[in-house]
């Protein structure tokens, strides 16, 4: 009796230590859109790094709505995850749900656009801003100094759109290139072909486009076929389409992010803060120019 009273305290005691580390090896990613390939790839690095790293990891998408956003970290915190990677919707709008996150004391993360307010505890993401000027000078080499560009902007509100704007037009006035339009199409390839096709319209004699994504490059690339023009085209992120499109000759670059390693950083990082260890503020993700 005694030996079998002995097993079941010791199954007890098992039960309780196994139930205890599930939830502490539950975290979470709350992406902006999963309808787009570049953040299905960010997700995917995170779940590969959760899985090898032993983490039990909760997927959300947020649909690029700030109040779906807002609503999926107010679920996290009652589902009692330990630390929370976000890919803001809206780098203002996020700081309601990093504060939420901040009251029940879970450590947030930033992936490839930062939170202007909020306690975030490390931000991981290209550097943006060398990203647009990289596409500016590529730009340049090709066409030449005084070349008349386009360029096709992100959503405006997040850090992406606003650093990699501010990256190219450092170029464009380090180069003596002549903007002649710059327009949201909000990161969205149906937007970006009918922005382009007015933007061909009312500006015929355009050289160049600056997408700030792969995705706005594709649509863009629709248009000017149409149109029948030889314009060049950069886009921005590597995605697995727009790196086709440069390899077919379609696109001439692409800025190629590592959204995967964005992905497997965040977790990575977010198990040095649950283990107590110390971490950089802002963690830097390599880029590089893709070209056929």
């Amino acid at each position: 009796m005694k030996k079998i009273a002995t097993l079941i305290s010791a199954a007890l005691i098992s039960s309780t230590v196994s139930f205890a580390a599930q939830a502490q090896d539950t975290m979470a990613i709350v992406v902006s859109t999963l309808n787009n390939p570049f953040f299905v790839s960010m997700k995917d690095g995170a779940e590969a790094k959760a899985k090898e790293l032993g983490y039990k990891l909760i997927v959300l998408d947020s649909q690029n709505d700030p109040s779906k956003e807002l609503s999926n970290i107010e679920d996290l915190t009652v589902r009692g995850v330990k630390a929370i990677l976000i890919n803001p919707t809206d780098s203002d709008a996020v700081s309601n749900a990093i504060r939420i996150a901040n009251r029940a004391n879970i450590p947030v993360l930033t992936l490839d656009r930062g939170a202007r307010r909020g306690d975030v505890v490390s931000h991981i993401a290209s550097d943006n801003v060398a990203g647009g000027e990289m596409a500016g000078r590529f730009i340049m080499e090709k066409v030449g100094e005084k070349a008349k560009v386009i360029q096709l902007e992100g959503i405006a509100g997040t850090s992406a759109a606003r650093e990699r704007g501010e990256g190219f037009m450092k170029a464009v006035k380090a180069n003596d290139m002549d903007l002649l339009a710059s327009q949201p199409a909000d990161f969205d390839r149906t937007k970006g072909l009918n922005v382009m096709e007015n933007l061909l319209a009312a500006n015929p004699d355009v050289q160049a486009v600056f997408a700030q994504n792969d995705e706005m490059a594709l649509g863009a690339l629709r248009a000017v076929q149409a149109s029948g023009k030889n314009v060049l085209i950069v886009g921005f992120d590597g995605t697995e389409d727009g790196i086709a499109a440069v390899k077919r000759g379609k696109l001439a670059a692409t800025i190629a992010q590592q959204p995967d390693l964005i992905g497997a950083l965040g977790v990575e990082t977010a198990d040095k803060v649950l283990k107590g260890e110390k971490v950089e503020k802002n963690i830097p993700v390599p880029l590089k120019v893709v070209t056929e």
